[in-house]
């Protein structure tokens, strides 16, 4: 049975009280539509999570960052399952695994590469903030979240309710500021502007858990406390380093 690592996103909350009051309230979930197919995939070595993501009317499927030594999994279980990957599709370049868009397309004759044009990756298809990934019926939007790396996308799925956030937001904390092209201050935009204005009612699934969570209520109460403070935020970023590890 596949884990399932799931964060709930809400806006900013302003104070204390009203954190309280929001870790008191259920929050609602999209449930998903009877023709969209999701799996949740995972490497032990990397502490890394790919998804499968697939219409189920037309088989086509996306696999959002896989890795290099698994990709020969990954391939099984498409066929398995009798769908046609589109895309193996990336959030941003890592730097602790190789990513196995290439063996795939070795594997899965048709399959296309795509990743942010920002990151300055060789891709089939490069993409940009706002840009859509389409498979079958279902369609990603492209988020441009830089910070952790220049080219880092969240891919949402509105009508799931669901964001893929890469290393830009994990469980309790947020990708590495400290490598090359590491911006504590564009980080701090991109969590705020771009996934934390998502819906109350959105998942969150991020590409690394180095905590062992499986199920989180609202990652906001946890960074609530930093609304509007970049100053804070910079200074969690950077202390958070030698524990994300990512």
């Amino acid at each position: 049975m596949l884990s399932s690592v799931t964060r709930v996103v809400g806006r900013l909350l302003p104070s204390a009280t009203a954190i309280s009051a929001s870790r008191a309230m259920a929050t609602k979930t999209i449930p998903l539509s009877d023709d969209f197919l999701f799996r949740q995939l995972f490497d032990r070595e990397s502490c890394t999570y790919t998804y499968l993501l697939a219409d189920l009317g037309s088989k086509q499927a996306v696999l959002i960052d896989p890795v290099l030594e698994l990709a020969e999994r990954d391939a099984q279980l498409i066929s398995q399952l009798g769908l046609t990957l589109k895309y193996a599709m990336n959030t941003h370049m890592h730097a602790d695994h190789v990513t196995g868009s290439g063996k795939l397309k070795e594997l899965l004759p048709g399959c296309r590469s795509l990743i942010s044009k920002a990151s300055g990756a060789q891709a089939d298809v490069h993409v940009a903030d706002s840009e859509l990934v389409e498979f079958g019926r279902h369609k990603l939007e492209c988020r441009a979240t830089p910070g952790h790396t220049n080219g880092c996308l969240t891919y949402v799925c509105k009508e799931q309710g669901m964001a893929f956030t890469g290393d830009t937001l994990l469980i309790r904390g947020c990708g590495r500021t400290d490598f090359q092209e590491g911006s504590p201050t564009a980080l701090f935009e991109s969590v705020h502007t771009k996934i934390f204005s998502l819906p109350d009612e959105f998942k969150l699934y991020p590409a690394h858990d180095y905590k062992g969570l499986r199920f989180i209520q609202k990652e906001i109460i946890f960074w609530g406390h930093l609304k509007e403070k970049k100053m804070a935020f910079k200074l969690s970023a950077r202390n958070k380093v030698k524990q994300l590890q990512c």
